[in-house]
């Protein structure tokens, strides 16, 4: 269809149909898409808020020192003045010698260590900041924006989490206010406050980037785009609504400043831990004495757990609460006292921040099948050197692989009784000698094998009877220990 519209006629429709369409566009109601616009967030309310909560740190260390003309090779430039010339060295005033048997004690000096940034936990005067700031330091003072300084008292410091409390002789002081941190979603704006290379309450914003981000045994780290560079550590990450969700740790980068990328300590968990250490001045933590790995998605399905979630169970220390709970190595913990076990670093940060004493419920995957186990936690204490592996008492000749055995590429033997009892296993077949697609599955001379597709081996027969039902056509799950660790791997058939 066809309109002939002289040109006059023709702008006149135009601007009719404008009309028309914008008063239907003021009678409708507003749209999703425009409800969505948004304006960038003003800070300056926020700063004018928290930032007098904000302080800087300053550290001074102690210095052995000798005195002024007194170091080794000025004592020997000093000596060979007198001996040759009859003079002490030249512009040096003469020195007394010193008297018998009483050698010249090492003086010592303050020099400046670093700054870092921190803020104010209460109003009586504590502070939290990074236990890196504070690390190894004589001497702690604290600035507050209004530029009152005060010597701080270091109440405690934890590495594992870098947390630490110092308290300063004040009070009245403006604490900030804590948010909570399971409310964070990623997008959402944030901003930071600290003293980058010493630069006092500067402030820096952007947006969270990840949760959860792994980093640390203890710690799921916030992960942010908020320019945090040396001197940053110890200061909070705020919020919109005012409260601290973080506290800025740690960098990513390979220039040594700021490339994208920082970590903040969530604020539950550094307050969990500052309130251990204003209490007792250290943080007790729970231990079950497992090591663990995790769970590929090739092992979890050949062994029926179905998805990879869990923690696998590498080896188990003697005499630990595990040994006693009845771990074994090859278990996968899949729940802490009813709590899910996702990956492996959730197992440490359960147990760790459980009172030491507790008894709690360990929910293993063993050989196609959960069960409960009890198990009371102890307090974690120094990490022990691994135990070597365990050397062949004398040489002996390698049996013949049967018929099963040769399918999947392996020789093995019986373990003798000295051998179980110095590894600590009830059974189990060494291997002799691993070929073809053993070999090409990470197994070696000298592994032991402790199941083989969900069946438990404790000798060569039952690795026989095993190796026999497993479908050769598909992969074999082995379960193996090498040393002090135990972990699984998949035998593929040959192509």
């Amino acid at each position: 269809m066809t309109f002939q519209v002289e040109g006059k006629r023709l702008q006149s429709y135009v601007f009719a149909c404008a009309l028309a369409l914008s008063a239907v566009g003021a009678a409708l109601p507003t749209t999703a898409a425009q409800a969505q616009i948004r304006t960038l967030p003003d800070f300056t309310d926020l700063v004018d808020q928290v930032g007098p909560s904000v302080v800087n740190i300053r550290t001074v260390e102690k210095v052995a020192q000798r005195g002024a003309g007194n170091g080794e090779m000025d004592e020997e430039m000093q000596e060979f003045f007198r001996r040759f010339f009859g003079q002490p060295l030249p512009g040096q005033p003469r020195q007394t010698p010193p008297r018998p048997n009483r050698p010249q004690e090492p003086q010592e000096e303050s020099r400046p260590r670093g700054v870092g940034s921190g803020f104010i936990l209460s109003p009586d005067g504590f502070v939290m900041t990074n236990a890196h700031v504070v690390e190894d330091a004589s001497e702690v003072l604290v600035t507050l924006p209004d530029k009152r300084e005060f010597k701080a008292k270091i109440i405690g410091a934890d590495k594992r989490t870098d947390v630490a409390v110092v308290k300063i002789d004040a009070t009245g002081l403006p604490a900030l206010k804590m948010g909570d941190v399971s409310k964070l979603r990623v997008g959402e704006w944030v901003m930071a406050i600290g003293s980058p290379f010493g630069l006092e309450n500067t402030v820096t914003a952007g947006i969270v980037s990840a949760k959860q981000r792994d980093t640390g045994d203890y710690l799921p780290f916030i992960q942010t785009d908020v320019a945090i560079n040396p001197g940053n550590s110890g200061g909070p990450l705020i919020n919109m609504r005012g409260e601290v969700v973080g506290i800025n740790s740690q960098i990513y980068s390979r220039s040594g400043g700021f490339m994208g990328i920082s970590f903040s300590i969530p604020i539950d968990e550094a307050i969990r831990v500052s309130e251990q250490l204003r209490a007792t001045g250290r943080v007790s933590r729970g231990r079950i004495g497992v090591s663990i790995d995790q769970v590929t998605k090739d092992v979890a399905e050949s062994i029926g757990l179905g998805k990879p979630q869990g923690a696998l169970v590498r080896s188990v220390e003697a005499g630990s609460p595990g040994e006693k709970a009845g771990v074994e190595a090859g278990d996968i913990i899949t729940k802490f006292d009813g709590k899910a076990i996702e990956k492996p670093s959730d197992l440490p940060r359960l147990v760790g921040n459980t009172k030491p004493g507790t008894k709690s419920t360990l929910t293993v995957f063993r050989r196609g099948n959960s069960r409960d186990l009890s198990v009371t936690v102890a307090e974690i204490e120094p990490d022990k050197p691994a135990r070597t592996a365990v050397e062949r008492e004398e040489p002996t000749p390698k049996p013949a692989a049967s018929a099963a055995a040769k399918s999947l590429g392996l020789a093995v033997s019986d373990l003798t009784e000295a051998q179980k009892k110095e590894i600590k296993l009830r059974g189990g077949v060494k291997i002799e000698a691993a070929t073809e697609n053993a070999a090409r599955a990470g197994l070696k001379e000298g592994d032991v094998i402790l199941a083989v597709g969900n069946i438990e081996v404790a000798n060569v027969k039952e690795f026989e009877a095993a190796a026999s039902k497993a479908d050769k056509s598909k992969p074999v799950s082995v379960l193996f220990r090498r040393g002090e660790w135990a972990q699984y791997t998949l035998i593929r058939p040959a192509r």
